[in-house]
């Protein structure tokens, strides 16, 4: 769990930054052509220009790189032997969940209020929806959120099929762009 932790965290964390970068690059050169403007319908610019992009008064992506510290640190602690209470369990996973939630509202916002993709967005996307199942259904099954010996058959049943939830996730989320964006693939092979 801690270099599956590490990982996701890192690059959803890397993710993020390069959304604060090209922010950043762009307040100072207006005319700065964002690295993540493709086309039209795959646009960082375009979904920061948009009320969703700071929802709470300032760029979304700050979230994330404070955020995904988060993972980074638990699995690095993890991976040193590190024990956590219970209540640090709920705090974590429910960190995670909050931020699963978020992206998936944003998802939804910039698929069918904004009409964009943001590709950096998408890759903080990709790597917080295997961290929450897979830190969901590990901490159910190993004892960190409960004791109920119903819950932990459960989980560690699902446990090994964790892959499939989390391709049902980001293939919905595909097919769910394909049919707002028909035109996608065409833009992107030609």
């Amino acid at each position: 769990m801690g270099i599956f932790l590490i990982l996701t965290g890192a690059i959803g964390w890397w993710g993020a930054m390069e959304l604060i970068t090209e922010r950043v690059r762009l307040l100072l050169d207006p005319e700065y052509t964002l690295n993540c403007d493709i086309n039209p319908l795959i646009s960082c610019g375009n979904v920061m220009a948009s009320w969703q992009a700071s929802l709470l008064g300032f760029p979304n992506p700050l979230l994330g790189v404070a955020g995904l510290v988060a993972p980074i640190a638990v699995g690095v602690a993890l991976l040193a032997g590190a024990r956590f209470d219970r209540w640090f369990w709920w705090a974590f996973v429910t960190g995670v969940a909050a931020a699963f939630v978020f992206i998936h509202w944003l998802f939804d916002q910039a698929v069918y209020q904004i009409g964009a993709l943001c590709p950096w967005c998408m890759l903080v996307w990709l790597m917080v929806i295997p961290m929450f199942w897979v830190l969901l259904f590990w901490s159910l099954k190993t004892h960190k959120l409960t004791d109920n010996a119903r819950v932990q058959r459960f989980a560690a049943a699902v446990w090994p099929f964790t892959w499939v939830i989390v391709l049902a996730n980001l293939v919905a989320i595909a097919v769910a762009i394909l049919v707002q964006f028909p035109t996608l693939i065409s833009l992107l092979l030609g």
